[in-house]
């Protein structure tokens, strides 16, 4: 026994860090910006030019040292077959039809990515469609979207490379099953729509040298026109503007009468413009120019166009545009609620809004005048996808799920209002072994903040669980409650794990996205703080055994509260993050992120952005937890460089004794680009968060 105990002694406290590591050594440079008369030095400029062979030096040698220490860790390979083992269950996506056709995506598990089937009739054999495992033989090239042409007959589907977001548009003969000679190429944020014998897409000028479009300011989207069976070359423009810093898209109503173009990137909305194809309009009519408010079209009957938007409404409503009378003013069609409306579809001659309420969806059918006919009875409180399909459609599907909810399939009889389980999930679970709780918390200005907490059931409240506070805040987007083996693999192993709902989402509206944002971005950080605060008094852990983590503007979130309240947390792991807010505009589409923080342009902005910048506000004197940074060499979203300076930094300044490692994934984007590359990814961040915290996870 004696021995035992002095074997786990020596586990806890005789780590491989207990010396100080060695970093690659990082040279400055004489760089220093002037912003309305305050200088700021950027000694480690160098590393913005990730294609340069120096910085390829350098990130080489960091992998060493980070993969070196991960390499050490004694659970590391236990840890990995169990994310394994978590992953390997059949997943499905909800069907959709075309004509005769159904088809959906299946992965038997461990597949790097989902494959695509079709099959005739519900009760048809399924046959491959589309394998994207035979893009790549790394399984990292994946199939970004598809879009069947109204025949059925052709496949529009793009791809993306090792994460990035450029992509490759190709076409399938869906009979055949054979690819036909179109191909296009430099498309971002974009998918084809389908008219006549083509279709409508987006993309950027082919740049004069391809090697430096990486980290380049993307500018100038246009929309254009390709015809089957043509080259590229010979696509009509279709639009453009003046305006470098925009994206544009176009979208067509199920009767091919109306085209819309979409303008965003200049706000928190978009401009809207419309084009009646019916008439053979050469030129689009603008119906909203300013880009302060969200209008997208959910349905038309004949001139009568339903649209959703956020004008006067910050939970969102549905209104009435006749394209008849372009002068008249929108009306009403279906009003606000006192909470938000986060989603909207039309389908045999209904219309189904998803409303989010605390944070779980509530789903209710309305008639195509806007008149409310019922309830949607969902399995409990979760999160709902699905609702697709045509004018005449008599069926419907929808996905259903929580944190303690597998995946699983309903199909909705439209016209009998009825629902019936179409399929579910094979996932080797029980609900029953794990505990799911909302909790709300205070901030620091008495917000009530909402918070997901998990964890196998009988777990002792004594402060000494590990657990992994999760975090995004921005950009109007909720962290909806969903089931994830990732999230299971953790709570298995012994871990709490816990999602703030923090200010800068869209959980409770524009108000609550705009408390945020801009001038208001100190509430997140204030926000996540508070919620680690809150775990430790609950005596879930404490600041010896807290993880905080956060993805992109996530990434963010964890860089600026570790600058801020270091001895809360014991680990940290910003992943893409955002670092340098001095500089965020100059990279590919960061630009389209100054409606969200601010700009630099602005003294005010400035200011704020200079107060909070995880770059910026790395001190000596703080004593920071250990941190595992990660990024990826093709994240042309929140480029590597953010990550490399962020990191050159904090290993400079940081004069303890912690791990500061900079993870760098190859091959690989802004997210994992397969399932095998997010297993090991997931299963370095476990077993660096047990091994920094001295525990063995329970396997």
């Amino acid at each position: 026994m004696k021995l035992l105990i002095l074997l786990t002694i020596c586990f806890l406290f005789n780590n491989s860090y207990s010396q100080k590591l060695n970093y690659p050594e990082t040279r400055k440079v004489d760089q220093v910006d002037e912003y309305f008369g305050k200088k700021i030095a950027d000694p480690f400029r160098w590393l913005e030019d990730d294609r340069a062979p120096e910085v390829k030096e350098w990130v080489t040698k960091q992998n060493e040292v980070t993969f070196n220490f991960l390499e050490n860790i004694p659970f590391r390979n236990q840890i990995k077959e169990h994310l394994q083992n978590s992953f390997d269950y059949p997943r499905y996506s909800a069907p959709f039809r075309e004509g005769e056709n159904y088809f959906f995506f299946r992965n038997d598990g461990l597949q790097n990515q989902s494959i695509m089937f079709i099959q005739k009739g519900l009760d048809g054999t399924p046959e491959v469609l589309i394998d994207p495992n035979k893009f790549s033989e790394d399984g990292t090239v994946r199939l970004s979207s598809t879009s069947i042409s109204p025949d059925g007959k052709k496949l529009a589907y793009s791809i993306s490379r090792s994460g990035s977001d450029w992509q490759e548009i190709y076409v399938l003969d869906i009979e055949t099953k054979t690819r036909t000679t179109d191909s296009l190429a430099w498309i971002k944020f974009s998918r084809a729509n389908w008219h006549r014998d083509g279709f409508y897409y987006s993309r950027y000028d082919v740049p004069e040298d391809a090697d430096k479009t990486f980290s380049e300011k993307n500018e100038f989207h246009k929309v254009y026109y390709h015809k089957l069976g043509t080259p590229q070359s010979e696509d009509r423009l279709v639009y453009e503007d003046s305006d470098p810093l925009k994206f544009f898209s176009v979208s067509i109503t199920e009767d091919e009468r109306f085209m819309f173009l979409y303008g965003s990137g200049k706000g928190q909305g978009n401009s809207l413009a419309i084009r009646n194809l019916k008439d053979g309009e050469k030129n689009f009519t603008k119906i909203i120019d300013a880009m302060d408010y969200q209008y997208w079209v959910i349905e038309n009957f004949d001139d009568k166009i339903i649209l959703f938007t956020n004008k006067n409404a910050p939970n969102g409503k549905l209104v009435m545009y006749d394209a008849a009378n372009p002068k008249s003013e929108m009306k009403d069609f279906i009003a606000e609620k006192e909470f938000p409306l986060d989603n909207i579809s039309f389908v045999g001659g209904k219309f189904f809004l998803t409303y989010m309420r605390d944070v779980t969806h509530h789903v209710f059918a309305y008639d195509r005048d806007g008149k409310f006919l019922h309830n949607i009875d969902l399995p409990g409180l979760g999160t709902v996808s699905g609702f697709g399909g045509k004018m005449k459609d008599e069926e419907t599907f929808y996905t259903f799920t929580s944190y303690n909810y597998p995946p699983t399939i309903f199909k909705y009889d439209i016209k009998n209002s009825r629902t019936e389980l179409f399929r579910k999930s094979e996932v080797k679970f029980e609900p029953k072994d794990f505990e799911v709780k909302q909790l709300f918390y205070p901030s620091k200005d008495g917000t009530k903040i909402p918070m997901f907490v998990m964890h196998k059931k009988g777990i002792e409240l004594n402060g000494k669980n590990p657990t992994i506070l999760y975090g995004y805040g921005g950009f109007n987007a909720s962290m909806n409650p969903a089931f994830s083996p990732t999230i299971i693999a953790w709570m298995q192993m012994g871990g709490v794990y816990a999602v703030a709902n923090l200010r800068g989402g869209s959980e409770y509206g524009e108000k609550w996205h705009e408390a945020g944002m801009l001038l208001n971005k100190q509430n997140v950080f204030d926000d996540f703080i508070f919620a680690a605060k809150f775990l430790i008094e609950k005596k879930y852990t404490s600041s010896d055994y807290i993880a905080i983590n956060g993805v992109s503007n996530g990434g963010l979130l964890v860089g600026t509260v570790i600058n801020q309240r270091p001895e809360l947390f014991r680990v940290a792991i910003p992943e893409v993050g955002v670092m340098d807010m001095l500089r965020y505009e100059k990279f590919t589409i960061g630009w389209n992120w100054a409606p969200e923080y601010g700009s630099v342009k602005d003294s005010v902005h400035f200011e704020n952005l200079l107060g909070y910048s995880p770059l910026h506000n790395i001190s000596e004197k703080i004593n920071y937890p250990a941190v595992m940074i990660t990024t990826a060499d093709h994240d042309d979203r929140v480029v590597p460089a953010h990550s490399f300076k962020y990191a050159a930094q904090l290993q400079k300044k940081y004069k303890g004794d912690d791990p500061i490692l900079l993870r760098i994934e190859t091959r690989s984007g802004h997210g994992a680009s397969s399932v095998s590359k997010s297993i090991e990814l997931n299963a370095d961040k476990f077993s660096f968060i047990f091994y920094v915290m001295g525990l063995k996870p329970k396997l």
